[in-house]
């Protein structure tokens, strides 16, 4: 499965397989939800800041996933193995919002 990073996808391989994650609107708003922020720019500044939790990271891949189509819920990813550990899950999460709010070129 390729990704478009005009779209604000990122991959994300679980258990080998290669999945299309990207924040849309809908997923947005349950990340709200989930990591009971007041805002994005809560969660944005959680992140840009390193105050990101291992939930924080894990809520991102989820509405990200979501996002992309996956059918899996929390406790999915909580038994699936993310190529490249925790290391390379936060850089996903990160590039999510990093790609969700920037401008096209």
């Amino acid at each position: 499965m390729s990704v478009n990073p005009h779209r604000g996808e990122v991959a994300v391989v679980l258990d080998g397989r290669r999945h299309a994650a990207r924040l849309t609107l809908g997923a947005l708003a349950g990340l709200e939800a989930a990591l009971g922020a007041g805002s994005l720019v809560e969660v944005i500044e959680r992140f840009e800041a390193g105050r990101f939790s291992s939930c924080d990271v894990m809520a991102v891949l989820v509405a990200g996933l979501r996002g992309g189509g996956w059918q899996g819920a929390d406790p999915d990813l909580l038994t699936t193995e993310i190529e490249g550990g925790p290391v390379a899950a936060a850089r996903a999460a990160a590039e999510l919002i990093a790609r969700a709010f920037r401008m096209p070129e």
